[in-house]
């Protein structure tokens, strides 16, 4: 048993594939219920900028593949044209580049410890995560919390909701005199609110498929919720808007936006959309005096924040290796546990087997002598299995098969002699 994990991210696949593969919060669980039929343990890590499958089962990468192509209607060829894949050591370490931050699209996001957390959370919750699986994560997160407490990795780091209101604030000039109107009300439409009122932005509009929610983050940062029938009118009078909202289809269309045009005369809409699916009809970048960015055009900004903070990478990639050796050296004690257990269990049984025939042939003991001849035995035996077990137990994931080599001379998988 090893990890296995495979994946498509910003790194491997442009924004119309992974906005294909991507799978929405909302759907999460209804996902993870539809993999079972393919593993029979798995985490699903789905963000902006990545959708990755981990587990502990062999063939996973075609099994994984499988699902996401059956899920989402996908051929499985366009899928392996931009899928990447890691196993064992390889995949552990990506997973604890991906918790500290160090393969987001802005270096040292915070954001992406929570999503971490919340996608094991969602595996458990649907009974996808053995041991291995939740050990491991929580590894990670841990892993994460280190990098981001003993590096500058994260310090004044940007999100991607706030490089959207960067961008935003690069277009414009200054957003003081701007209304903005942010279409989502979950993590990424707060941060979206909070950036732009952090940079003066006087008139702030939510709107989210869930009312309530809109009007929450309003009262909580200030701002005016708005319900989404109102949007056309809304965006007739506004200069920017941020779109993060978790939806499976379009918001903003190609005809909507024309309409709203028409009335605004020649004042330009810039529209920023930051969601996985988009929130925007592609299009909608034709239509004049309206300009249009997803989230692959905030790269340069994100470029410009891995310049700030590329000294920090060493210090982090530290702290991943450590961390790194530590569960891999765990995963291998994992691995071999079974067949240690197995050896001392048979090799305690032979012990025990000729005690009791050598106390047969001794005169009557006592309860003391019993016991320390039964205490000298099991030291014997545990001195003797001292060594193989230690050289077992480091070297478990070895592709020479030394579990195997064990089990094979030992005869574990044969019936105990002392048991026929």
């Amino acid at each position: 048993m090893q990890i296995n994990l495979i994946g498509i991210n910003h790194k491997s696949a442009p924004l119309d594939i992974r906005e294909k593969v991507a799978v929405p919060d909302g759907k999460l669980y209804e996902a993870l219920s539809f993999l079972r039929e393919y593993l029979p343990d798995a985490v699903v890590l789905s963000t902006c900028n990545r959708t990755e499958i981990y587990t502990t089962e062999e063939d996973a990468g075609e099994k994984s593949l499988a699902f996401l192509s059956s899920f989402h209607g996908l051929p499985v060829q366009v899928l392996k044209a931009h899928a990447y894949s890691h196993s064992a050591e390889a995949a552990i370490r990506h997973l604890l580049c991906v918790t500290a931050g160090l393969e987001s699209m802005v270096l040292g996001e915070y954001e992406i410890l929570g999503q971490v957390n919340h996608a094991l959370e969602a595996a458990e919750k649907t009974g996808m995560v053995n041991y291995p699986l939740r050990q491991l994560f929580l590894g990670a997160i841990r892993t994460g919390r280190q990098v981001r407490e003993r590096t500058g990795i994260s310090r004044n780091a940007l999100s991607v909701s706030s490089v959207a209101v960067e961008l935003a604030t690069e277009i414009v000039g200054s957003l003081e005199d701007c209304k903005l109107v942010v279409i989502g009300a979950g993590e990424a439409g707060r941060l979206v609110t909070k950036a732009a009122r952090e940079r003066g932005t006087p008139r702030i509009y939510l709107t989210s498929r869930t009312m309530d929610k809109a009007v929450l983050l309003a009262e909580k940062l200030g701002g005016v919720p708005f319900p989404m029938e109102g949007m056309e009118e809304e965006l007739t009078t506004t200069g920017i808007v941020v779109a993060c909202a978790d939806a499976p289809h379009w918001i903003l269309t190609y005809g909507q936006i024309a309409k709203v045009m028409r009335k605004r005369s020649s004042t330009p809409l810039v529209i920023i959309d930051i969601a996985v699916p988009r929130n925007t009809e592609p299009a909608i970048k034709d239509i004049a005096n309206v300009f249009l960015y997803n989230i692959d055009d905030l790269a340069q900004i994100a470029e410009q924040n891995l310049h700030l903070r590329r000294a920090e990478i060493e210090k982090a990639n530290a702290i991943i290796n450590e961390e790194t050796d530590r569960l891999l050296t765990w995963w291998q004690t994992l691995e071999t546990r079974p067949v240690v257990s197995a050896l001392m269990s048979k090799a305690d049984a032979i012990r025990l087997s000729h005690l009791e025939k050598t106390l047969k042939k001794l005169r009557p003991l006592s309860e003391e002598e019993r016991e320390n001849l039964d205490s000298m035995t099991r030291a014997i035996v545990t001195k003797i299995l001292h060594d193989p077990v230690q050289y077992l137990k480091s070297r478990g994931n070895n592709a020479n098969g030394y579990a195997q080599v064990v089990t094979e001379l030992f005869k574990l998988d044969e019936p105990d002699e002392n048991e026929k």
